[in-house]
């Protein structure tokens, strides 16, 4: 009987060489703790990118350099939407005037 429970149940880990279909529906301690750490380093990475385009001479290369700051936009942006529809709150999103000003600084 309890053979035929623990095979039903899903595993908290995945075995080697598989991947979940999605991510769980819960946010550990930890992994908000890393899920921040990521919104912070791809804020980072746009705020510098941002910077290196604005004093970049060569057109081309600085709009290279702006499509890396907007992909480091999107990766923050969907990063704070996973954490706020796992963890159901709903945190301060900086507008986009405040995104600029940061990325000025």
């Amino acid at each position: 009987m309890q053979q035929q429970q623990s095979q039903q149940q899903q595993p908290f880990y995945t075995p080697k060489g598989q991947q979940l279909a999605q991510a769980p529906d819960i946010i550990s301690t930890k992994d908000l703790s890393y899920l921040t750490d990521m919104l912070s380093w791809n804020l980072l990475a746009l705020k510098k990118a941002h910077f290196f385009a604005s004093q970049c001479k060569m057109t081309e290369i600085s709009q290279a350099i702006e499509k890396s700051c907007q992909m480091h936009q999107r990766h923050y942006q969907q990063i704070l939407n996973h954490m706020q529809k796992h963890t159901g709150q709903q945190p301060q999103q900086p507008n986009q005037g405040q995104i600029q000003s940061q990325q000025m600084q």
